[in-house]
C-alpha cells in the first residue's frame, strides 16, 4: 500500500511539473489536485505491533479495531488508540492493611497477571482500564480476607496461611468477575506476602507456639497410649506375668511417665518382691 501511494505521488509530481512546463494549466491542476489526494491518504497509514491492537473512531464513534501486525491503513479522518494486548502483572500494595474473619488485622499483598482481551471495553467501558485493575485487584483481596481466617482453628478448615491454591484459585475468581467489564482476562492471582499486623504480631505469636505445644503433647500422648495398651496385650497373651488391677495401673502410670517425660527418667530398681 504504502510502495503504491508514494509511486502515485511520484508520477503525478512528474505530471504536475511536465504540465506547468508545457503551460497546460488544466492539466497541471488535475495532477496537483491527484497529487494532494494521495498525500493526505498517507496519513491513514499506521503500523500495528504483535500483542498491540488499535481502536479506531470517526467522530466519536466507534468503528472497530484493527490486531493483525504490520502496515495498515484506515481513513485518515479515523482516531488511533492503541491497546497492548501483551501479558501483563503488578503487586498490589505491599502493606494493605485488611481483617481476616476472625477480625484479626493484617498485612497482604498479591500479585495478579492479566490481559486484555477486548480492546473495545478497555477503552469505552472504563475511564482508566490499567488503574481499574489495581482498584478492582484490592478490592477482591479486602472481601477474600474476611472470607476466611489467617490460620485454620480447625481440621480440613481453608485459611489464608494454610491454603495456598484454594486462596489463589478464590481470588482469581473475585478479580475476574470485576474485572470482566474492562475486558481484562485474569491468568493468575495469588498473595505473595501474609503477615499479622505488627500490633498483635507478638501476641499471635504466642499463640501459634502454644497451638503447637499443645498439638505435639496430643501426639505424643496418643503414642503413649497405644504403646502401653500394646504392652499390656502383649504381657497378657504370652502369659509373662499375671497382673491384676492395681499392678496394672502402677505399670500405666509408670509407662505413660517415661513415654511422656520431657527429660530423660532416673531408672530404680526394685530388688524385692513384686508387691514391695
Amino acid at each position: 500500500m504504502l510502495f503504491v501511494l508514494l509511486a502515485s505521488m511520484v508520477v503525478m509530481g512528474l505530471a504536475f511539473f511536465r504540465a506547468m512546463s508545457s503551460h497546460d494549466v488544466r492539466m497541471g491542476v488535475l495532477a496537483g489536485l491527484v497529487w494532494a489526494f494521495l498525500f493526505v491518504l498517507l496519513f491513514g497509514l499506521f503500523m500495528v505491533n504483535p500483542n498491540e491492537a488499535v481502536v479506531l473512531q470517526l467522530f466519536g464513534a466507534y468503528v472497530g479495531t484493527v490486531k493483525a501486525a504490520g502496515l495498515r491503513w484506515a481513513n485518515p479522518l479515523y482516531a488511533k488508540k492503541r491497546v497492548s494486548l501483551r501479558v501483563r502483572n503488578f503487586e498490589t500494595a505491599s502493606r494493605l492493611k485488611v481483617n481476616d474473619s476472625d477480625g484479626n488485622p493484617i498485612e497482604m499483598s498479591a500479585v495478579v497477571v492479566w490481559k486484555v482481551v477486548d480492546s473495545a471495553q478497555a477503552v469505552f467501558q472504563v475511564d482508566n482500564y490499567e488503574k481499574f485493575v489495581t482498584i478492582a485487584a484490592e478490592a477482591a483481596m479486602r472481601k477474600l480476607a474476611m472470607s476466611y481466617p489467617y490460620d485454620s482453628h480447625e481440621d480440613h478448615q481453608l485459611s489464608l496461611r494454610g491454603s495456598p491454591n484454594e486462596i489463589a484459585d478464590h481470588l482469581r475468581r473475585e478479580v475476574q468477575e470485576r474485572l470482566a467489564v474492562a475486558g481484562v482476562e485474569v491468568l493468575e492471582a495469588r498473595i505473595s506476602n501474609l503477615s499479622y499486623a505488627p500490633e498483635i504480631a507478638q501476641a499471635m505469636l504466642r499463640r501459634q507456639q502454644a497451638a503447637a505445644v499443645i498439638a505435639a503433647r496430643q501426639k505424643i500422648v496418643d503414642g503413649s497410649v497405644g504403646m502401653v495398651e500394646m504392652a499390656l496385650e502383649r504381657l497378657s497373651q504370652k502369659n509373662i506375668v499375671q497382673l491384676d488391677e492395681e499392678r496394672k495401673a502402677a505399670m500405666v502410670s509408670n509407662l505413660l511417665v517415661v513415654l511422656c517425660s520431657e527429660s530423660a527418667t532416673q531408672p530404680i530398681v526394685n530388688a524385692g518382691t513384686l508387691y514391695q
